[in-house]
């Protein structure tokens, strides 16, 4: 099937215009990649300055000092408990009358439960978050996109006549 001169000059031009477009949406998409990279780096560097030390000023002047606190007085509470407190409940739970009426007093009262997440459970849960929020900074870190996953032109696709 032959095709006529004016079908020739309109193909040309189409093919002409398509390698144009190829070209300049290769250019657009070498730019892209570019502003992503430098858009991934400023955010790294962003993370870095800022985020990671405000996250780590934070533990050490809120949560850091209410731990040691709490830590503080619960071993207060049990050296008062192990040296003052403890003989003398020692004693008293000895004490025939007092075995009796622990024992009537727990055949007639029910045990509640206690509902309701402790301070360690909302500790860990913060680690938990904080640790999750590292995991997924490194997955992203290892699966940003590289120059080295650009695809390379393929002249074959339009070839220049």
């Amino acid at each position: 099937m032959s095709l006529s001169r004016k079908r020739k000059k309109e193909l040309k031009r189409l093919k002409k215009q398509a390698n144009k477009l190829w070209n300049s949406q290769q250019e657009l998409l070498s730019r892209a990649g570019d502003v992503a990279q430098d858009a991934t780096t400023q955010l790294s560097n962003y993370s870095r300055e800022h985020l990671v030390p405000a996250v780590v000023s934070t533990y050490e002047h809120r949560i850091q000092p209410k731990v040691d606190s709490g830590a503080r007085a619960v071993n207060a509470a049990r050296h008062r408990l192990e040296r003052g407190v403890s003989p003398y409940v020692k004693q008293v739970a000895n004490d025939r009358r007092v075995k009796e009426a622990v024992r009537r007093v727990s055949k007639a009262a029910p045990v509640k439960k206690k509902t309701g997440p402790s301070a360690g459970s909302v500790i860990a849960i913060g680690a938990g978050v904080l640790a999750a929020a590292g995991i997924a900074y490194a997955v992203w870190q290892t699966f940003r996109a590289d120059d080295e996953l650009w695809v390379a032109d393929d002249d074959s696709l339009f070839p220049n006549t």
